[in-house]
């Protein structure tokens, strides 16, 4: 009884086997056929959870604002990479650790220099601001010509005169009107100086007052690069000045002298990219690289506005660094064919200096870097809404890697796709603004994730109680399964032919 019993559940338990094995066989050969079939993921281990802690640690105030070059970002940027070695990534920056350390210089103008007009006597950074650190001494006549209209300034002789003008505070509403201003400033003295006048002076209406008050300390600080780039070298220029409102009206008075005397300085300060890695696990694809890309850095401790001196850059780019560790933790949980390479890039808002400096000194080898996807500003705007920068031409250097992405926004992140700052007529220029920039121009097929600017961009109001937690989440998620299918199909993803930049 026992062995007929036996014999006959052996009988079932096999054709069950069987059925089961032809079934899963059947539906492994369907998924296939239909494209669907999908190397397991970590997508899991990305978490709001883990994005939230890590934002309030980085952009709060205890890091106060962690500028470029200063003991703040590296500070920073030891707890970023104690947050990748606890989990469980391998450094990748020089000499076994995860850092890459560079020197930035920076040039600015002395507290010697000297600027008066008529009987006031202006210093730097407090009562004017010079538009650019360039040596100059001028000592000319004063006119005013009203808000520079071409019938204004025919009635005013400037060839060698400063010109006073006064500066509107309007402009396109659907831009950054931070970029406007300065790009129009300097681009109108260019003209006034071309045709004669020896300096140039703006004074803010009202409506521009708030922009001075708000945009002006960037220009304490002078300009960087690196060692030996365009913005070290010193030169002569005729002066650019910027009065607030209040200025409006002495400046108007007729019989001034401008008196400017202008000394600049250099110094030489460090900074650091932060690089981990997690290992992929084929034997020869391993030694080719999916990058990550963000930065750490942001503007630091300024003039106080509303009472608030700690500019925290929480969307700009906390939010990034957030994205890119959570996306690490996933790779660290499960490697992927490919090694994944993040990198932190120290001092980007002096001028994308850490990952111009990367794509020159290269940890890996350069041709080994399969795609750069960048993580920028992530976490603010309509939640529903983002962009591609490099999307379309002439910003997209690899339709394999933008087809890929969306492709996953379409089946997975479901985002509005912003498509307007990704061309080349865009006033913003905001392709060129990002740490994707140097790969690009290096030939490495790069994109960058972007929910674009807002009101609180570059100012103290960009802290972590405004950043968009969820939002971050969906787009760390987003650029993890674009980096994943990157990271594990056979073949690499290619360059597009004739790829070439506006500018």
């Amino acid at each position: 009884m026992y062995y007929l019993n036996f014999q006959k559940f052996y009988h079932r338990l096999s054709t069950v086997i069987t059925l089961s094995l032809l079934l899963g066989t059947l539906t492994g050969l369907a998924q296939s056929k239909s494209g669907t079939a999908k190397t397991a993921n970590a997508l899991s281990a990305i978490q709001e959870s883990d994005i939230k802690r890590d934002l309030f640690a980085l952009a709060g105030d205890h890091f106060r604002g962690r500028e470029g070059g200063s003991l703040d970002e590296l500070k920073a940027s030891v707890w970023i990479a104690d947050q990748l070695r606890a989990m469980g990534l391998q450094p990748g920056g020089d000499d076994g650790t995860f850092f890459q350390f560079f020197h930035i210089q920076r040039t600015r103008i002395t507290e010697t220099s000297r600027l008066a007009i008529g009987t006031h006597q202006l210093a730097h950074g407090q009562d004017a601001f010079i538009l650019a650190p360039a040596i100059a001494s001028v000592d000319a006549p004063l006119v005013f010509a009203g808000k520079g209209t071409p019938e204004e300034l025919a009635k005013v002789d400037i060839k060698g005169k400063a010109v006073a003008l006064e500066f509107s505070g309007t402009g396109p509403p659907e831009i950054s009107y931070r970029r406007y201003l300065f790009g129009t400033m300097n681009r109108r003295a260019a003209d006034l100086i071309k045709a004669g006048a020896l300096a140039v002076v703006w004074v803010s209406d009202k409506e521009a007052q708030s922009y001075f008050e708000r945009w002006t300390t960037g220009l304490e600080r002078g300009r960087y690069d690196l060692p030996g780039g365009a913005n070290t070298r010193v030169f002569s220029q005729a002066p650019t000045i910027w009065l607030p409102a209040s200025a409006i009206d002495w400046i108007k008075q007729p019989g001034q002298q401008f008196t400017n005397v202008v000394n600049v300085e250099s110094f030489s300060y460090p900074s650091v990219n932060i690089i981990a890695k997690a290992p992929g696990t084929d034997p020869t694809l391993k030694n080719e690289y999916v990058l990550y890309s963000t930065h750490q850095d942001h503007d630091g401790v300024r003039r106080a506005v509303a009472g608030d001196s700690i500019w925290n850059g929480a969307d700009d780019n906390a939010s990034g660094c957030t994205a890119t560790m959570a996306i690490g933790r996933a790779f660290a949980q499960k490697p992927g064919k490919r090694t994944a390479l993040f990198i932190f890039h120290g001092a980007e808002e002096r001028g994308l200096l850490g990952s111009r400096y990367y794509v020159e000194h290269p940890t890996v080898p350069k041709e080994s870097i399969v795609a750069v996807l960048n993580a920028e500003m992530i976490g603010r705007n309509d939640p529903d809404s983002a962009a591609i920068l490099g999307q379309q031409p002439p910003h997209r250097n690899s339709t394999d890697l933008v087809n890929t992405a969306l492709a996953y926004n379409q089946s997975e992140a479901h985002f509005k796709l912003d498509t307007l700052w990704d061309k080349p007529d865009h006033p913003e220029g905001w392709y060129f603004r990002s740490d994707h920039l140097p790969y690009a121009r290096a030939g490495v097929p790069a994109i960058a994730f972007t929910t674009l600017l807002h009101a609180d961009y570059h100012t103290p109001k960009d802290e972590p109680d405004r950043i968009n937690t969820a939002k971050v989440t969906r787009i760390a998620r987003w650029m993890y399964l674009t980096g994943w299918d990157i990271a594990n199909r056979p073949d690499r993803i290619k360059v597009d032919p004739g790829f070439k930049l506006e500018r």
